[in-house]
């Protein structure tokens, strides 16, 4: 595990893409609060401090066939106006719900962020499109009380992880969607034609009965759908600036895709930055203040802070 030179690596992707000045754009404040080593052992140890703030749970944003759908919601310790986060948990898109990574979520909140956390609609039950209509009619919802969970609609990315991470790109992407500052994929699929004909070898949750399941058939019987679903094919017009962050050792969704994506991004003049941790598998991140995540972390909150507390 070669920390050093993964931190250099990441911290050169950052200034190619976003430019070798990033960090001067951030205001003074915003950056004193930020992690001050991309790895720290007294963190790895003792854990990350969260900080105070204040959490809202079984917030109901829509009733889908009668299905509750739910978002939780973590604000900053003082009442303000504070730019939005929006968070979409993964799992296969067949489980999971808003409780996953609750640190994280408190962390980002605790920094001047207000973060939702927001709940879909679980396949095979219920196929694509209906995880994609749920993120937008919980975008809507956002938008519309905004003031009330003193969130700046004007001010919103989208973060997500794995499937989560897919719905991100996605519901920013569309030709149609509101104005969304960023977006932040942790080891999202993004081809999903490509990731059925290659799947990962080995492979833990069998890719292609996952995306079966999601779509409701193969991809020689809804070949379109596999097509509309994939974020890769959006790169035909300008895309809000994309974190892409995955983990060289990860056999559920695999690096190269994200590289494919950042490369598309690039070619396509759209503002892109790809991060690989070399020994990180799936959902590295899991462990808070594991060495994999301390990284993505660092860079993570200061891609947050460049596209939304740009001076």
């Amino acid at each position: 595990m070669n920390i050093p030179s993964t931190q250099m690596q990441m911290a050169k992707a950052m200034k190619q893409g976003l430019g070798a000045n990033y960090l001067e754009q951030i205001s003074p404040q915003v950056r004193a609060k930020m992690q001050t080593y991309p790895f720290n052992l007294v963190n790895f140890f003792q854990g990350i401090v969260l900080g105070k703030t204040r959490h809202q749970k079984d917030i109901l944003f829509a009733s889908p066939g009668g299905l509750s759908l739910k978002m939780e919601v973590y604000q900053p310790p003082e009442v303000g106006k504070y730019p939005t986060v929006v968070v979409i948990y993964g799992g296969a898109w067949q489980y999971g719900n808003t409780h996953a990574n609750t640190e994280f979520n408190q962390y980002i909140a605790n920094h001047g962020y207000t973060v939702f956390a927001i709940d879909y609609r679980h396949a095979p039950k219920y196929r694509f499109p209906s995880q994609l209509d749920d993120v937008h009619t919980a975008l809507n919802f956002i938008r519309k009380h905004a003031a009330e969970y003193e969130a700046d609609s004007e001010r919103m990315v989208l973060l997500g992880r794995s499937s989560g991470a897919h719905l991100a790109m996605l519901a920013a992407y569309q030709p149609d969607a509101p104005a969304i500052r960023a977006v932040v994929n942790y080891y999202g699929p993004v081809n999903l034609t490509e990731g059925y004909k290659t799947p990962p070898n080995p492979d833990p949750i069998n890719s292609r009965a996952v995306l079966k399941a999601f779509f409701g058939g193969s991809l020689e019987q809804l070949p379109n759908q596999y097509q509309i679903a994939s974020p890769i094919n959006y790169l035909t017009h300008p895309l809000p600036p994309t974190l892409l962050i995955y983990g060289s050792r990860d056999h559920l969704v695999e690096a190269r895709f994200g590289r494919q994506m950042y490369e598309g991004l690039h070619d396509s003049g759209n503002t892109a930055v790809f991060l690989e941790i070399p020994w990180a598998e799936h959902a590295f991140d899991a462990v808070f203040n594991g060495v994999s995540n301390q990284l993505a972390l660092y860079y993570t909150e200061r891609f947050l802070a460049w596209a939304l507390f740009k001076q």
